[in-house]
């Protein structure tokens, strides 16, 4: 009677403990969602305030080694120039207006330097630039747009194949490697919703509503930490109840 009794305390208290890491991972997972949510809503804010202000000069080349995520991603820029039309790239993308590709062409400034602009979205059966001509703009223009960085390699489980021009990241340096562009903005520019002869590109896609349900898992974890503990409790109960058998065994 008293060995089973002891096996009983051992699984109980080998149980208990598992409760009890078990609470403590899910309490810190909690924890960690809050904390992703401050991160969220600090993203959310400093979006908003870039994609609405007055659009400044594009960080020029004197600034390049220093335009980094958190300080340019989503800032509203102009620049003027001249698009070079026959060096576009095309990246397969997933929009509201369905599949197709972004058209990404480079635009060589009044200023001397280059810079790759996401002109916008074409779908799959307008991808032939010559299907949409009217939108090969060949004259000096001014691009409104914002700040975007570089998506290197390719997307999930899909690697750009430039040679075979398959792309699925707009990977700024291998674009340019592969269209000869030379030094080019380490960034690139998605373009406003400007007008276009034609309708295509359509530009203004940016994604810039992000969605922010820490809160909810927060307290999903919490809940679930709550009845880990609980079930440890409750363990902890039945563990002493049996040492006080096993001290009347004895």
């Amino acid at each position: 009677m008293s060995e089973r009794v002891a096996r009983s305390s051992l699984w109980l208290l080998t149980a208990g403990s598992l409760l009890v890491l078990g609470t403590a991972a899910l309490l810190s997972l909690s924890v960690w969602q809050l904390e992703r949510r401050e991160w969220k809503l600090a993203l959310i804010e400093r979006v908003t305030q870039r994609v609405h202000a007055t659009a400044g000069a594009a960080p020029g080349p004197g600034l390049w080694s220093h335009v980094n995520r958190a300080d340019d991603e989503y800032r509203h820029v102009r620049i003027t120039g001249r698009f070079l039309n026959d060096h576009e790239t095309q990246v397969q993308a997933l929009t509201e207006l369905g599949s197709g590709f972004w058209v990404l062409t480079p635009l060589t400034t009044v200023e001397g330097y280059t810079v790759l602009v996401n002109r916008g979205f074409v779908p799959q059966e307008r991808r032939d630039p010559a299907t949409r001509a009217a939108g090969q703009i060949q004259s000096e223009t001014q691009v409104t747009g914002l700040v975007r960085m570089t998506e290197p390699g390719g997307a999930l489980l899909r690697s750009n194949q430039p040679q075979g021009e398959h792309w699925y990241s707009r990977d700024v340096a291998a674009i340019a490697r592969v269209r000869h562009l030379g030094s080019i903005a380490p960034y690139f520019i998605d373009a406003d919703a400007s007008p276009l002869p034609g309708g295509l590109p359509a530009g203004g896609l940016t994604v810039t509503t992000f969605p922010n349900n820490h809160l909810v898992y927060a307290v999903t974890w919490l809940a679930l930490a709550v009845l880990f503990a609980g079930g440890g409790l409750q363990l902890g109960r039945e563990e002493w109840r049996l040492r006080r058998r096993i001290r009347s065994v004895r």
